[in-house]
């Protein structure tokens, strides 16, 4: 198979969709078990600062430009709140996944 990390254009966004519609039928069930991790990990993990960061950047599409005007803090500030957040993030889902997933299976 020839090396497509350098393909572009419409015949590797094809060739991309193709594979995530034969994956998600897999790997639904995962899926839905991380949603439920992340939003734990949202909820119990992170501070109240860093969720809104977060929610500001991933959910409503902000920059860390405009994050940082509606908040009142420099650019650097939201930069460094949402790597922190995001290590919290993947420390929980690495880390506490296992526990957390194996005890909603007993359920």
């Amino acid at each position: 198979m020839p090396n497509t990390r350098y393909r572009k254009g419409k015949l590797y966004a094809a060739d991309m969709a193709m594979y995530s519609r034969q994956m998600a039928a897999d790997n639904s069930r995962e899926i839905s078990r991380l949603k439920r991790n992340l939003i734990r990990c949202l909820r119990e993990d992170v501070t109240s600062k860093q969720r809104q960061v977060l929610l500001l950047y991933y959910a409503e599409g902000k920059n860390m430009r405009e994050i940082g005007e509606s908040l009142g803090v420099d650019k650097s500030t939201v930069s460094r709140t949402i790597k922190r957040g995001e290590r919290r993030l993947q420390r929980c889902l690495r880390y506490g996944a296992e526990a957390y997933l194996r005890s909603m299976d007993n359920l």
